[in-house]
């Protein structure tokens, strides 16, 4: 590395740094599930941790999560206030690191995931789209039988009830996952505060993202007679209806466990 490059600024803007334990366990969960397999194919299966926040709960919680799927799996967090990597650097062990930097993604090789959660919350919608692109032009390249690496990119409260995020491969966008504890949904609805920024201020009359959730909530009343049931079976129920006029991409394993994942081509904002 030459010493322009070692002294390169980072790429991105300090984040407010919240963080809690277990607040992304619903995203990790998923992304085990999802994307465990072609982690599991990779020889050397590395995950970024990308704004870990001001503690690196996040980063051990992930490792942990994979690891369970993914023996061999290394996680990389990556923090763009040098602060926060010298306090997290005491939580390092085998097969967890951190880093000073930020959106150019500052390891070795192209990773196969790529976490960024509440990140881009802060920034402008109009700038979506080229962060999307440069973490998209990090991950692991589509091929041999492997469609690549993947970019989580998304939103969730405080104590991680209430999750949306948008899963990216090295093409672009494919899904929009909507996750939360069942227990605290009154209607699927609630779910638009957590959109991610490419979506939440699309969430107006006239744009796919308002239609899905205004049907949602429709398939949601209809479901009512099943909430004697349980809201597991009043979600599972709403979302089979939901099914008849959007491509959810998931199975009922997944609705159960307050989960769907929709193709992101019919929730894409329009223009």
């Amino acid at each position: 590395m030459t010493a322009r490059a070692a002294t390169r600024r980072p790429v991105g803007t300090v984040t407010r740094g919240t963080t809690n334990p277990n607040r992304l366990r619903r995203m990790d969960r998923w992304i085990a599930t999802v994307h465990g397999a072609e982690l599991r194919r990779a020889s050397d299966p590395v995950a970024v941790d990308l704004g870990y926040g001001a503690a690196p709960w996040t980063a051990v919680e992930l490792l942990t999560r994979l690891r369970a799927a993914v023996p061999r799996a290394r996680v990389v967090g990556i923090e763009i206030e040098p602060e926060r990597v010298a306090g997290a650097r005491p939580y390092e062990r085998d097969g967890l690191t951190f880093r000073h930097g930020g959106f150019e993604v500052p390891v070795p090789g192209r990773p196969l995931l790529i976490r960024a959660a509440n990140v881009l919350r802060q920034y402008d919608e109009a700038e979506v789209a080229a962060v999307w692109r440069q973490l998209c032009a990090r991950l692991a390249p589509a091929g041999g039988g492997s469609r690549g690496g993947l970019l989580v990119e998304g939103t969730c409260d405080e104590i991680g009830r209430r999750h949306v995020w948008v899963a990216l491969g090295p093409e672009g966008p494919r899904t929009v996952t909507f996750a939360t504890r069942l227990g605290s949904l009154d209607r699927p609805s609630d779910l638009a505060e957590r959109l991610p920024k490419a979506l939440i201020h699309r969430n107006v009359p006239g744009e796919p993202v308002h239609a899905f959730l205004r049907d949602f909530d429709r398939a949601w009343a209809a479901a009512a007679p099943y909430a004697s049931y349980g809201a597991r079976q009043r979600w599972m129920r709403a979302v089979r209806d939901l099914r008849s006029d959007w491509p959810v991409t998931d199975s009922p394993a997944r609705w159960r466990q307050g989960e769907v994942t929709v193709a992101w081509g019919a929730l894409a904002p329009r223009g």
